[in-house]
């Protein structure tokens, strides 16, 4: 992963994540990833995503978790996939939160989700107004921009630096949180694709049971990965 200011390494991003992202309870109703008619990246249609939304996921998922390193990167998970899903289904539409108000946008953060807006709004009204940011700053639309000002934009989003109204403040926290997601929650919810983050930290999925190895750590799990439809990696 690239290293933002303040962030954890690589490897120690996706180590430390995958337990608490792999098999979350998405709300999401989505068709197995496992299914070996899925299209290619490069033609999948977005269920929610406009193609100029779908541009700049792509383009931030592979600056998130990048492709060159050890590992498999979010494109080679199809992480823009599990995105365009989620936002288009139960948790893009806010189904299942508290969404009363009163709201109070500049609220400690501590205090929780102090957005109107629902996720897949969040993303909607942030995408565009990032990258008037972008192309004023950087010269070029987000996709466009080359890896090391990319990773530059992605901090000053982080930083809250961007501009975006309060109500939207929680875009990139959504972006990074759904991106991990994606690279670790069963194939099942669209991302992960084939299993290959949980191959590659050895992650054993949703085996039945495996007591004699709890607690044993640094010793290899000897067997592969297993997504909840019990299709094995």
């Amino acid at each position: 992963m690239t290293d933002l200011p303040g962030r954890p390494s690589r490897r120690g991003f996706l180590k430390g994540t995958a337990a608490s992202a792999a098999l979350i309870p998405l709300a999401v109703q989505a068709q197995a990833e496992t299914l070996p008619n899925l299209p290619p990246l490069d033609t999948y249609k977005p269920e929610f995503l406009t193609p100029a939304e779908w541009a700049f996921v792509m383009a931030a998922c592979a600056r998130l978790i990048p492709s060159e390193g050890d590992g498999p990167g979010a494109i080679e998970c199809r992480v823009p996939v599990f995105i365009d899903r989620q936002l288009a289904g139960a948790f893009g539409k806010a189904e299942t939160w508290y969404m009363e108000g009163p709201f109070d946008p500049v609220a400690d953060p501590r205090l929780g989700y102090q957005s109107s807006l629902t996720p897949a709004e969040v993303y909607r009204k942030s995408i565009p107004l990032f990258q008037a940011w972008t192309q004023q700053t950087h010269g070029a639309a987000f996709e466009k921009l080359p890896a090391d000002k990319q990773d530059a934009a992605l901090t000053s989003l982080q930083k809250g630096e961007v501009g975006l109204p309060p109500e939207m403040r929680d875009f990139f926290s959504l972006l990074l949180q759904n991106t991990k997601e994606g690279y670790f929650a069963d194939p099942s919810h669209g991302g992960n694709y084939k299993m290959q983050s949980w191959v590659y930290i050895g992650f054993p999925g949703a085996r039945g049971a495996f007591p004699e190895w709890a607690g044993r750590e640094n010793v290899k799990y000897p067997l592969g990965p297993v997504a909840l439809d019990g299709k094995r990696a």
